[in-house]
C-alpha cells in the first residue's frame, strides 16, 4: 500500500536516536536518548520489514540505528542490570539479528547479548517464578513483561545454551494462564501482585481490576514471537492452546461495525471508552502470524487482515495541510493509548491515581505515531507482505 510506505519512509527519514519521530513519551519529556523498549518496538518492525521485502534500507536503518547505543565492548547507553526492569530487555531481541548478519562485530554484539542476559539470572521473581516487571513494582507481574522478555530469553537459549531454561519460560506464561486469566471472559487482567499489598490489587485475588486491550495484545505478542522459536518443545502444545484460547476470547469483543477493538476491552460503547489502534495491531498481528505459522487455523489470517484493513480504513489518516510537498509525508496513526501502567508515577491525564480503574483507562492521552502503535501496525503489515509473497508462490 503506497500510503503505508509512505508513512515509513517519512517517520524513517526524521527520526534518529536523539530524536525518534516515533517515541512520543521521549518527545514529551525530554528525556535522554538511551536503550529503551519504544525504539526496541519500532527496531522490531523496521527487521520485519526487510524480512519479507529485502529492501537493505531497512536493515542498514536499524543497524545504525541500535549500533547509537551499543558500545564497542557490548554496553548499552543507559542501560543498568540492577534496574532489574522487564522493559529493557525489549530492544535485546533485536540484537540476535545483528549477531547472526554480522561478520566482523559478532564479539560486540554477543557481548551486549550476554549483558542483557545477565539480568534474568538475578532478576528478582515472585514465588511462582515468573519475574517481576520491575524493581520498582516488587511482586508484580505485568502482561507487558511477558512481551518484553520471553522472546529474547527464548531467542538466548536455543542460540547459546542448548534450551536450558525452556521450562522456565514455559513456567512463567502457565503461571500467567493460571492465575491472571478471567475464566468468564477468557480475558486477562493487565496485573497481578503476589503480596496483594499494592492499592490497586483486589485482596483476594491480587489481579488488577479491568482488562486492557494493549496489555492484552503484548502478551497475545509474546505467545507468537516465543511460539515461533520454541520449535518441537513439547511445551509448545499448551502454549499453542492458550494463544488459540485467548484469540477467540478477543475476538468475541471486537466491535461489530470496525472489527477492532475497545481501549478497556469489555466495556464496548461505555462513555469515554474508544477504538484503540495499538491493541487492536497487536491482535492483528497476533492471528495473522499465528495462522502463517499453523498455530492458528488458516481462517485466522483472514480475521487478522480484517482487523488491519479497518485500522488502516479508520486509522491511518492525512489531515488537511497547507503545504502541498508536504502531502505526501502527513500520514498519522491516529488513537494510540500514550501509555497506561499501574501504581508508580501519575497518569499523564487528569485521572492521576494508576489504580487499574476503568476511569483511569480512558484517562491517558491519546497520541499519533507512537510506536506502541506504529510498531504492531507494521508488524501486522509486514504479515500482509508475507501473506502476498505465499500467494504469488514467492516463498
Amino acid at each position: 500500500m503506497k500510503e503505508i510506505n509512505s508513512f515509513v519512509n517519512h517517520l524513517l527519514e526524521t527520526s534518529t536516536p536523539s530524536k525518534p519521530a516515533w517515541n512520543i513519551e521521549h518527545t514529551l519529556q525530554k528525556k535522554e536518548p538511551k536503550w529503551n523498549y519504544v525504539d526496541g518496538c519500532m527496531m522490531k518492525a523496521v527487521f520485519d520489514l526487510y524480512d519479507v521485502t529485502r529492501d537493505k534500507k531497512y536493515f542498514a536503518f536499524a543497524k545504525n540505528y541500535m549500533d547509537e547505543y551499543i558500545g564497542t565492548d557490548g554496553s548499552l547507553k543507559g542501560y543498568e542490570v540492577e534496574e532489574y526492569n522487564c522493559d529493557h530487555i525489549n530492544m535485546g531481541k533485536m540484537l540476535f539479528r545483528l549477531y547472526h548478519a554480522s561478520t566482523n562485530e559478532k564479539e560486540k554484539y554477543q557481548r551486549a547479548i550476554a549483558l542483557q542476559y545477565s539480568q534474568l539470572k538475578t532478576h528478582p521473581r515472585i514465588d511462582a517464578g515468573n519475574f517481576w516487571h520491575k524493581k520498582i513494582y516488587p511482586h508484580q507481574v505485568w502482561l507487558d513483561g511477558l512481551y518484553m522478555v520471553q522472546p529474547f530469553y527464548l531467542e538466548y537459549e536455543t542460540t547459546f545454551n542448548n534450551n536450558k531454561n525452556i521450562n522456565d519460560i514455559f513456567t512463567q506464561f502457565k503461571n500467567v494462564y493460571d492465575i491472571m486469566r478471567d475464566p468468564k471472559t477468557g480475558l486477562y487482567f493487565h496485573g497481578y501482585d503476589e503480596s496483594r499489598e499494592i492499592f490497586w490489587a483486589d485482596k483476594v485475588s491480587g489481579l488488577s481490576p479491568n482488562f486492557w486491550t494493549r496489555s492484552i495484545g503484548w502478551f497475545a505478542m509474546a505467545l507468537v514471537d516465543t511460539l515461533e522459536k520454541m520449535e518441537n518443545a513439547p511445551e509448545r502444545v499448551f502454549m499453542q492452546k492458550i494463544l488459540h484460547e485467548l484469540m477467540d476470547a478477543s475476538w468475541a469483543f471486537k466491535d461489530a461495525e470496525t472489527n477492532l477493538f475497545f481501549q478497556v476491552t469489555d466495556q464496548g460503547t461505555r462513555k469515554g471508552n474508544y477504538l484503540e489502534t495499538s491493541g487492536s495491531c497487536a491482535i492483528a498481528y497476533a492471528l495473522m502470524k499465528g495462522a502463517r505459522l499453523g498455530l492458528l487455523p488458516e481462517f485466522y489470517y483472514d480475521r487478522g487482515e480484517a482487523v488491519f484493513d479497518s485500522v488502516v480504513f479508520h486509522k491511518l489518516t492525512q489531515p488537511q495541510i497547507s503545504s502541498k510537498s508536504a502531502m505526501h509525508s502527513n500520514f498519522v496513526l491516529k488513537d494510540v493509548c500514550l501509555v497506561a501502567g499501574l501504581g508508580g508515577m501519575p497518569g499523564h491525564g487528569d485521572y492521576k491515581p494508576r489504580d487499574g480503574t476503568y476511569e483511569y483507562y480512558i484517562s491517558e492521552p491519546r497520541v499519533n505515531n507512537d510506536a506502541k502503535g506504529v510498531a504492531p501496525f507494521l508488524y501486522a503489515y509486514a504479515e500482509t507482505l508475507h501473506h502476498s509473497h505465499h500467494l504469488k508462490g514467492e516463498f
